[in-house]
């Protein structure tokens, strides 16, 4: 049996799914299909969709001689 990449307790979500287009405002389904008990037959995950949560942060501040050979 073949192991999905990223793990399979992906949520269900049109954000990040390969069949939806988005308006600007909200995402609408290609394949004309909507979320049902959080379920959706024509759901493929596109990791490339995903948006990062927040911005890293440094917690160190780094000098000029830190980068010196």
């Amino acid at each position: 049996m073949k192991t999905p990449l990223f793990g399979a307790s992906i949520e269900v979500n049109c954000e990040y799914c390969q069949n939806s287009v988005s308006n600007g405002k909200e995402f609408l389904c290609s394949a004309g299909k909507t979320i049902k008990n959080g379920k959706c037959r024509k759901f493929k995950y596109n990791p490339t969709m995903r948006k990062p949560k927040g911005e890293p942060t440094l917690s160190q501040t780094f000098t000029p001689e830190d980068f010196m050979l």
